[in-house]
């Protein structure tokens, strides 16, 4: 999912770079929320981590 956010902030930069400012805002706004949902996959498995770290203790 990092990876496509990547991918579509350069689509993003390119198109801005070359004027299609549609296209530059369309591919920027996909990037943000693709990242916003791997912060969040993220931070869920990294809690469900800790917490089946502590119950093997």
């Amino acid at each position: 999912m990092l990876k496509w956010a990547l991918i579509f902030f350069v689509i993003s930069l390119i198109a801005g770079f070359f004027g299609f400012s549609g296209v530059s805002a369309a591919t920027a706004t996909i990037a943000r929320v693709l990242f916003a949902l791997f912060l969040i996959v993220f931070l869920v498995f990294l809690i469900m981590a800790v917490m089946a770290g502590n119950a093997v203790l």
